[in-house]
């Protein structure tokens, strides 16, 4: 319904601007007007992933971009982005990075210096394989499809299931 596009929308604008708030599901799902469990069904079937997992990719994207800095700790960082453990946040972040938030740190990242932030977002996003995202699906990707070898059909991506693809 588009109604509830609308409401899962406001949701994950939520997510993109507070994401260093304690956002939690009942709480999302205020903000949607929504029961909590109608939302989580609603995100996932819209965006291709569960709230949780959308909100934490918005989290390590935006602890990426604190890391290529390198003026502040992995632990500084991790509360920073709204996490509170840093147990969790350096699985999650290795997860989807493919290397920890330490050795991120310590690489050396001179190519994403010269280019403006919101096009470095771009190259820099953690991407999720074999979800919408991969196909230039709802996630936002900024990517053309045309780009990518033979899509297969999207297939949404549960936590912990996510495969990594280095970037260029």
């Amino acid at each position: 319904m588009l109604s509830d596009l609308v409401q899962l929308r406001r949701a994950r604008d939520l997510m993109d601007r507070d994401y260093a708030e304690p956002l939690d599901v009942p709480a999302l799902a205020r903000a949607a007007h929504m029961s909590p469990g109608h939302f989580s069904r609603s995100f996932r079937a819209a965006f291709g992933e569960t709230p949780y997992s959308y909100l934490m990719t918005r989290r390590i994207e935006r602890a990426k971009a604190l890391l290529r800095r390198g003026d502040l700790s992995v632990t500084e960082v991790c509360f920073a982005v709204g996490c509170t453990s840093l147990g969790s946040f350096s699985s999650r972040f290795t997860e989807l990075v493919g290397e920890s938030p330490s050795a991120y740190r310590a690489r050396r990242h001179e190519a994403g210096e010269t280019i403006p932030a919101c096009v470095a977002k771009i190259f820099t996003r953690p991407v999720r394989t074999g979800g919408p995202a991969e196909n230039g699906g709802p996630s936002g990707s900024a990517e053309p499809a045309a780009e990518t070898e033979s899509p297969a059909p999207a297939q949404p991506v549960r936590n912990g299931e996510a495969k990594h693809t280095a970037r260029p």
